[in-house]
């Protein structure tokens, strides 16, 4: 009837009010950042594109409107991290008036608080970017060579007396030992990680670091009896993930790198590519850790034990440079259990290696300490691969470099 309501109107709860989902202004900026987290915790190879879209809460074709593809979003972010380190080597317009050393100051400053600050996804930049295309990788590394030539020449105003290549291994480290925290979790005060970072950045400006350069150690890279496949398959399956990416590399592609006929005679000493990378990984681990309590018994000081693991390590990261630089760059691929087990014993190596920094340097803490170990380790890796086997940076420069980072100087000759 007109003008009146029947019961099961009256009954009827009125309905709810559309929402209507607006689009945020800054989308793209929000995928970027969303992405770049997710790069950050899992890799390029271990985020897919529905991955983004679930933690965004949008669609996949709403994804694709901003960004053509996963790779665009790990180019982006890249790229990004590459424009920050240029930013921080800008000086301002008044630093034409400030000393060498008030100018290397502020760079330093500003490296480190970029660092920081994007110390989620800064690891990218040094493990991941392999995986740009050509153009993109030229472009990128060039931006970053020219964040360490301006280093290198600001180290230059500072200490003339070097030549360009020891300022471009002062340089080198420097970025290295800095960027070292986006490799774990180890926790400081942002105040007193920058002072960390800062004073041992100039402490790699002000090393004297004579006698090293020049001076090389023999390799000993033997050639393995064939009866031994297993340590052959071992060091071929690194190679091969060292050089193409974990990801990149099959069980057929190991199989023939060691002259086996097919894959499945692999998997007669390895059960999966994941348990040949596990089995690498920890033979690294057990020689670090076996090394520790015979360097303690025999030193006289806690600088010298150290001294002693340093020489140790450094010989066994030239020894195996693929090794070292894919425990960094191919850990996350491991099983979650052997990830475990191999962090746990990695902890152990860490805290002993501390407590000698600590007891050598009673002015730091044992969380500083930590930190100093990581860029200790971290930083082998970035000279092997900014400098190689040219007699730049030979392993008793690395030596005193670590030593540096460590115990602030290196120990006496």
């Amino acid at each position: 009837m007109t003008g009146e309501m029947t019961s099961k109107q009256i009954d009827e709860p009125a309905a709810p009010p559309r929402q209507i989902r607006r689009r945020p202004k800054n989308r793209r900026a929000q995928i970027a950042a969303e992405s770049a987290a997710a790069f950050g915790a899992h890799g390029y190879h271990g985020v897919s594109m529905d991955d983004i879209a679930r933690r965004l809460d949008i669609s996949s074709a709403a994804l694709y409107r901003h960004f053509p593809s996963k790779y665009a979003l790990f180019r982006e972010e890249l790229f990004r991290l590459a424009g920050l380190a240029l930013a921080a080597v800008e000086l301002p317009a008044e630093a034409h008036g400030w000393s060498p050393r008030e100018r290397l100051d502020h760079v330093l400053d500003a490296i480190i608080a970029a660092t920081v600050t994007n110390r989620p996804t800064v690891a990218l930049a040094r493990w991941e970017r392999r995986y740009l295309e050509q153009a993109d990788y030229a472009e990128f590394t060039g931006q970053f060579i020219t964040a360490i030539s301006v280093v290198r020449d600001l180290i230059r105003d500072v200490r003339p007396e070097l030549d360009g290549h020891d300022r471009a291994v002062r340089a080198v480290s420097i970025f290295a030992m800095i960027s070292s925290i986006g490799d774990h979790h180890a926790n400081l005060s942002a105040k007193t990680l920058a002072q960390l970072l800062k004073s041992t950045g100039w402490a790699l400006v002000d090393a004297d670091l004579r006698g090293a350069a020049g001076t090389t150690s023999p390799r000993r890279d033997t050639e393995l009896p064939r009866s031994f496949k297993h340590e052959l398959l071992l060091r071929k399956a690194v190679e091969l993930f060292h050089e193409r990416g974990y990801p990149n590399v099959s069980m057929e592609d190991i199989a023939a790198a060691a002259d086996l006929s097919a894959a499945s005679a692999v998997y007669r000493y390895y059960r999966s590519k994941s348990d040949l990378l596990v089995a690498a990984f920890r033979r690294a681990a057990d020689r670090m850790s076996g090394a520790i309590p015979p360097a303690i018994a025999a030193a006289a000081t806690p600088a010298d034990a150290l001294g002693t693991l340093i020489d140790l390590y450094v010989a066994g990261s030239f020894d195996e440079r693929a090794l070292t630089f894919v425990y960094y760059a191919e850990f996350s691929h491991i099983d979650q259990p052997d990830q475990v087990t191999l962090r746990h014993l990695q902890q152990l190596i860490i805290t002993e290696w501390a407590k000698l920094v600590a007891e050598a340097r009673p002015e730091l803490s044992i969380g500083e300490a930590r930190i100093l170990v990581h860029a200790a380790f971290s930083l082998v890796v970035d000279l092997g691969r900014a400098f190689g086997d040219d007699g730049i940076c030979p392993q008793d420069l690395v030596v005193r470099l670590l030593q540096t980072v460590t115990l602030g100087r290196p120990l006496p000759r």
